[in-house]
């Protein structure tokens, strides 16, 4: 093994080429820049859905509220169901219930319909999300730290089209974008259904010796591996810093659109440039700050720099350059995050990977839920400017939850994809 191969815990390039993988990789990845559209696809088009459906800012929030709670707790179950299914009948489950919800939201009369139907929306994303990345990693022949990078470059891939095409779609109508998500996962489906064999081979153990009998999975499983503190403290940083996620991606859209008077084009191009930073971050840069400054450290900085541009937002919110300008910049930051955390938490814990992720997923999506909702009721309590204060706030408080707890996860740079 070489010293590259030793040192695997971090993202330091391995012999084997992060391209170098099989069908089924490439299948899934594919699949994974689909899906994530359908997270931006939706934003350009929040304000028109409050003009012409005639709903509130904290209705509009409930799309997000709705689809993050359901992803939240079904992904505690996604390792049984999983285990049942197995690795390409889950995705494909996943992909159905995203195709069927987006197609009968935009057939919806009413916001409140459509955050029902986001609820089954984000079922069958907690399916997908939590089974594509264990399942990547699982079939990855270059290891965690280049899976993982993969995993991103699709997530990054998928957030920043996303919003371009819901732009151009909701030109035509609000309806648009959400059939435009069930035309896509049509194709994602199509995918996974002809490039994945049906019990793929897996390229590497990721957690058991060879000879050890695979344990049955059980729904207490994600609770029990909450035990382990690296794992819960990285569950509950990513929940605080997912409350300034959402607010961002949420509360800055409704206030580029309706304080700013941005259209839906405009909103499109603003959360383009900011996933195509996220994209390029989480790839080209992210290595580059594991390996100099350790993956603790680098996370709290690019958490402390993600919550500057939430304060600046907070101060200059009726700046409308200064919103889009930091929007953007907060996808490089965010995209360092993405990867140096996504990396620790498949690392932090003993236990299987498909069983991490559902935990510190969890405890992730629990803050994705709340933050659109309370965001625009911060405005309503306080001020316009509260939202991202208060947003901004949180993130600090996820460097604070992480450093003070940094002796317990320094583990994660020497851990993991042997």
């Amino acid at each position: 093994m070489s010293v590259a191969q030793k040192s695997s815990g971090t993202l330091q390039p391995r012999s084997t080429s992060m391209f170098n993988q099989p069908m089924a990789v490439w299948a899934i990845a594919f699949a994974s820049i689909i899906a994530f559209m359908g997270l931006g696809l939706v934003d350009p088009i929040l304000p028109m859905m409050k003009d012409q459906l005639h709903a509130s800012d904290s209705q509009l929030t409930m799309l997000f509220t709705s689809y993050n709670a359901v992803m939240a707790v079904a992904m505690l179950v996604t390792g049984v169901i999983s285990s049942k299914l197995g690795i390409k009948n889950m995705l494909l489950s996943g992909i159905v219930l995203i195709a069927l919800f987006s197609a009968l939201a935009g057939n919806a009369s009413s916001v409140t319909e459509i955050a029902w139907l986001r609820a089954g929306w984000g079922l069958g994303n907690a399916f997908f999300v939590a089974t594509a990345l264990s399942g990547l990693v699982s079939l990855s022949r270059a290891g965690v730290a280049k899976s993982i990078i993969l995993f991103e470059v699709a997530v990054g891939l998928g957030i920043s089209v996303g919003p371009l095409l819901g732009g151009e779609l909701g030109a035509i109508s609000w309806r648009a974008p959400f059939y435009g998500v069930a035309c896509l996962m049509v194709i994602a489906f199509c995918a996974i259904f002809f490039m994945m064999p049906r019990k793929p081979a897996i390229a590497k153990a990721p957690t058991a010796a060879a000879g050890t009998p695979k344990k049955k999975a059980s729904l207490l499983d994600p609770f029990r591996a909450l035990k382990n503190r690296s794992l819960l403290i990285f569950g509950l940083g990513a929940m605080l810093y997912n409350f300034g996620f959402f607010t961002l991606l949420v509360y800055a859209a409704l206030v580029l659109g309706h304080l700013h008077h941005m259209d839906v084009h405009g909103l499109g191009y603003v959360f383009l440039g900011w996933g195509l930073c996220l994209a390029f971050t989480s790839v080209f840069t992210a290595p580059t700050l594991q390996k100099k400054q350790g993956t603790i450290k680098a996370m709290c900085v690019q958490l402390l720099l993600f919550a500057v541009t939430l304060f600046a937002m907070g101060y200059w919110t009726t700046e409308k350059a200064v919103v889009v300008t930091m929007v953007i910049a907060a996808g490089l930051f965010l995209g360092n995050n993405n990867t140096l955390i996504t990396t620790a938490v498949m690392n932090a814990a003993p236990v299987e990977r498909p069983t991490a992720s559902a935990a510190y997923s969890f405890l992730r999506f629990i803050g994705g839920a709340l933050a659109p909702y309370f965001s625009v009721k911060f405005a309503e309590w306080f001020n316009f400017h509260a939202p991202f204060y208060i947003g901004g706030g949180f993130v600090v408080l996820a460097v604070i939850v992480i450093w003070l707890n940094k002796k317990h996860l320094q583990h994660v740079d020497h851990a993991g994809g042997h």
